[in-house]
């Protein structure tokens, strides 16, 4: 039973990596699968909740993956470019899957796992943050605000450039990658406070 749920998991995100939300028909799915369409219903009650659990396994991996960044040695501005870095390489890599989790128009259930997405890749950077406020690397900022600011910079940036009918090619994503992290960077370290 755990098999086939997992098998049609991976057939749904699959579709969606390939053609977006509108690929994961329930009987696509299935057939992907190879199992019956009722099957796909026995697991999850409807393509909403199967879309949501794709938003939510795949966002686990990625917000793992940045909180590993986040864990590993290096001061904290090595930490925040390596998270930034790591996160829209990746979103670039697998463009037509980031997409649909960042910014393809999808139900209600879903665009509510994909906020609380959003919101543990900024709690990853907030406690990047956190610590370079305590170590004087980063201005006395709110951290969690401060989180929040820079994923909704790096996710919008890469909104363009992941929608399905832009495309763009190695040299032009490695600058993209190098401009949203300077950014970021600058937004976290450059300024200094100014006085109305």
């Amino acid at each position: 039973m755990a098999d086939k749920r997992a098998r049609i998991l991976a057939a749904a995100r699959d579709l969606v990596a390939d053609g977006g939300w509108a690929a994961a028909q329930v009987d696509h799915v299935a057939a992907k699968a190879g199992v019956a369409t009722g099957t796909v219903y026995r697991h999850w009650s409807s393509k909403a909740e199967l879309c949501a659990e794709i938003v939510a396994t795949v966002s686990a991996r990625e917000v793992g993956i940045v909180k590993a960044v986040a864990d590993a040695d290096g001061s904290p501005v090595e930490k925040l470019d390596a998270a930034i870095r790591t996160f829209a390489s990746r979103a670039l890599r697998g463009r037509r899957l980031a997409y649909a989790l960042i910014a393809e128009p999808v139900d209600p259930e879903v665009e509510t796992v994909r906020l609380d997405y959003r919101a543990q890749l900024a709690r990853c950077l907030e406690r990047i943050l956190r610590e370079g406020i305590m170590r004087g690397a980063f201005p006395r900022l709110d951290p969690a605000v401060a989180a929040a600011c820079i994923v909704g910079a790096f996710m919008e940036a890469l909104v363009g450039p992941l929608a399905p009918a832009k495309g763009t090619g190695p040299r032009a994503d490695r600058h993209l990658i190098e401009q949203i992290t300077q950014f970021c960077l600058r937004a976290s370290v450059g300024m200094t406070e100014q006085k109305a």
